[in-house]
C-alpha cells in the first residue's frame, strides 16, 4: 500500500512575513512567522520563502478558496462578493468574476498582496 505524504504548500515572495499574515487572515490560519499552519491540523502549512525577484508571469498552481460551496446562481455570487469584499479590505485584489457556464459554478479570480492568483470557489 501506497505511503500518503503529508504536502506543504511554497510561495515564492519578496515579504514572506506580511504574505503569511495575509493568508493566516484569509484562511483562518495561525500566523508563524514566514508560515501559516490551519489550527485544527488538517489543512496544509503554507510557507513563504524570501526571493530577490518580484512575481513575474502567471501562476501555474493557485489556491481556492471555498466560500461558495453548496450554492449556485445568485447566492453563491453575492457569497463571492461578500468574501472579496473582505479580502480587498486586507490587500487583495480583484481580477474578474468568471460566471456559471453549465459545467462549472461561478468563481471570482483574485490576486494576494503581492500579484499571486488565487480563486473564491
Amino acid at each position: 500500500m501506497a505511503v500518503v505524504r503529508e504536502v506543504q504548500v511554497t510561495f515564492d515572495c519578496v515579504e514572506p512575513e506580511r504574505v503569511a499574515q495575509f493568508w493566516s487572515e484569509v484562511l483562518g490560519y495561525e500566523h508563524k512567522g514566514t508560515a501559516c499552519v490551519d489550527p485544527s491540523g488538517v489543512g496544509p502549512r503554507l510557507y513563504f520563502q524570501r526571493v530577490p525577484e518580484e512575481k513575474q508571469v502567471k501562476n501555474r498552481v493557485h489556491i481556492d478558496v471555498r466560500v461558495g460551496t453548496g450554492l449556485v446562481g445568485d447566492e453563491r455570487v453575492a457569497a463571492l462578493e461578500a468574501e472579496c469584499t473582505r479580502l480587498t479590505a486586507l490587500g487583495a485584489t480583484r481580477v474578474h468574476l468568471l460566471r456559471a457556464d453549465g459545467v462549472n459554478e461561478s468563481c471570482l479570480v483574485m490576486q494576494d498582496i503581492e500579484g499571486n492568483e488565487f480563486c473564491l470557489d
